[in-house]
């Protein structure tokens, strides 16, 4: 098995024309391309086969984060634009407590111009919700590569929320190189968003449609839903040599109880999209082993560290982890588990819970990258490279891919309104 600690990220370079990146997403959602891998075959259709490609009886997740307007814009007396960041809050740390705070926040953020902004707070002022408002940002110490912010502002009846729905601007990704535009605020969101947070789209979601959507049920497919709270992390490049130099950032995670018993009811059958939905169960996983022996660990000892599957080899099977999360909630009186993780899934891992996922291009040399290579057995060169010669779109706003295990249970049902794309 390979030492995932000693992967050398060059091995993991494509290459990938600026072209080939999709500044904007199709007009039709569902008309994306979709790749198919099984067992080393590669077909391609439109995304909206996807229902006819999936069994009946099985089980589709996602990620229900909504992206936030995490930029804010000020601008000094002196004329110096400072762009603060939000990634993730602190006080409270909980997100919907934060969005609810009323004239005072604090958040984690990314500083851009920090040499311009020397001391002193920084204000701006804009009408919410018809009354006139003042936001101050005050800078207090450095975490990293981030820093503490301090939000204040003079309306009581104004929450964190309502300042970022007016204040803020949605960050698209660095790699669209352009400015975002008042279509992203649809555009760069599920349409089954709910739970605000994500300073990124889980974008493999993207293509999913009210139709589409309708049609897993309409053909027996169970689909449930877990919070993964996607970071700036998702775009920090890896630049260390080796995998062991690179550090994961830490995601949020809410899963509820309801969907840990569709869980296991469907083990072996389950689809993920996108690779936030894959970090969230392959977490379960972890999360079950540390209660078996630890069984009154609390959230924050629940948190799945970077390394854990490479150095821990949990004798249990994930149904039995899976129940001993589901009896943790029971002993609390709880309906969800909240925690987080850290987890990097790179060859060498082992899945435990997802059979399926649906998921878009990548990066090269990216941790979702190594993922997939994960997922495929290494043979995900393949794959890049019939996407690149096939015309596929990549990257946030591009097409998507459906890969799939060698798995027992796991036969693509032939699907006579399936036709391949012709070029």
């Amino acid at each position: 098995m390979e030492d995932t600690r000693h992967i050398k990220i060059c091995d993991y370079q494509y290459p990938l024309p600026d072209e080939r990146i999709a500044k904007f997403p199709l007009q039709r959602r569902d008309q994306s391309k979709l790749l198919i891998y099984h067992n080393g075959d590669i077909s391609e259709t439109h995304f909206s086969s996807l229902p006819g490609l999936l069994p009946a009886g099985s089980l589709v997740v996602f990620n229900n984060t909504k992206v936030i307007q995490a930029r804010l814009h000020f601008r000094k007396e002196t004329g110096a634009l400072i762009e603060v960041f939000c990634l993730e809050p602190v006080q409270p740390a909980d997100y919907a407590q934060n969005f609810q705070q009323t004239r005072h926040s604090a958040w984690l953020c990314l500083v851009g111009n920090l040499k311009k902004w020397k001391e002193g707070p920084l204000r701006r002022e804009m009408t919410v919700k018809g009354r006139s408002v003042i936001l101050t940002a005050t800078r207090g110490e450095s975490r990293g590569t981030s820093h503490w912010i301090d939000f204040g502002w003079d309306n009581p009846e104004v929450t964190f929320a309502d300042i970022l729905e007016v204040f803020g601007e949605l960050p698209i990704p660095p790699y669209l190189n352009r400015a975002t535009e008042e279509s992203d605020k649809q555009t760069y969101q599920t349409v089954y968003s709910k739970i605000k947070g994500s300073v990124a789209a889980p974008t493999a979601g993207l293509h999913f449609t009210e139709e589409v959507i309708q049609a897993l049920r309409q053909k027996g497919i169970d689909l449930e839903e877990v919070t993964l709270h996607v970071g700036a992390g998702t775009f920090k490049p890896v630049k260390s040599e080796r995998m062991e130099g690179h550090e994961m950032h830490t995601e949020y995670i809410a899963v509820s109880r309801t969907t840990l018993l569709q869980l296991l009811a469907h083990l072996g059958d389950i689809t993920a999209v996108g690779t936030t939905s894959v970090r969230t169960l392959e977490s379960l996983y972890y999360i079950g082993a540390t209660l078996r022996q630890q069984p009154d660990a609390n959230e924050e000892e629940l948190h799945v560290g970077q390394w854990t599957p490479y150095d821990t080899h949990p004798d249990l099977t994930t149904e039995d982890a899976l129940r001993e999360i589901i009896a943790w909630l029971d002993r609390h009186g709880l309906t969800t588990l909240h925690t987080s993780t850290q987890i990097i899934i790179a060859p060498g891992y082992t899945f435990r819970v997802v059979d399926r996922i649906v998921t878009n291009f990548h990066q090269p040399q990216s941790t979702l990258l190594l993922l997939v290579s994960a997922f495929v057995g290494g043979d995900w060169r393949s794959i890049y490279d019939y996407a690149l010669s096939h015309d596929f779109r990549f990257l946030s706003y591009g097409d998507s891919s459906l890969l799939i295990r060698q798995h027992p249970k796991d036969k693509v049902p032939t699907d006579t309104s399936r036709q391949s794309i012709t070029h």
